[in-house]
């Protein structure tokens, strides 16, 4: 053990969970600790204020994808008409829009 990490943190487990994280560690190439203290320093926290601010704007986003829903659905019906054209014209920019706004997923691959 290192003079710089002395001190223990325990964690309660099962013996499948504790031998899936040793299997994973082992197949990293690292420790238990290793594999921990990396998967802990990666993860994102919230103050409840951030936590509160992301579920409204997941919640704004769920509210605009319900009305683009009924959009594209009258888009779809009068498929035919120039209206419809340009209404789908303006999804896809919304579309366009909205994806801009996504949170960023990670994309670690050896996240799992």
């Amino acid at each position: 053990m290192s003079a710089g990490r002395a001190v223990w943190v325990k964690v309660r487990a099962s013996e499948a969970e504790r031998a899936e994280w040793h299997a994973k560690a082992r197949s990293a190439g690292l420790t238990l600790s290793d594999l921990v203290r990396r998967s802990v320093g990666r993860t994102r926290t919230w103050t409840v204020a951030h936590a509160e601010v992301e579920r409204e704007r997941t919640r704004q986003i769920a509210r605009i994808g319900n009305n683009l829903n009924q959009i594209a659905r009258w888009a779809n019906t009068h498929r035919g008409s120039i209206e419809a054209v340009e209404v789908i014209g303006h999804l896809i920019a919304i579309k366009r829009t909205l994806a801009a706004l996504a949170p960023v997923e990670s994309s670690d691959a050896d996240a799992g």
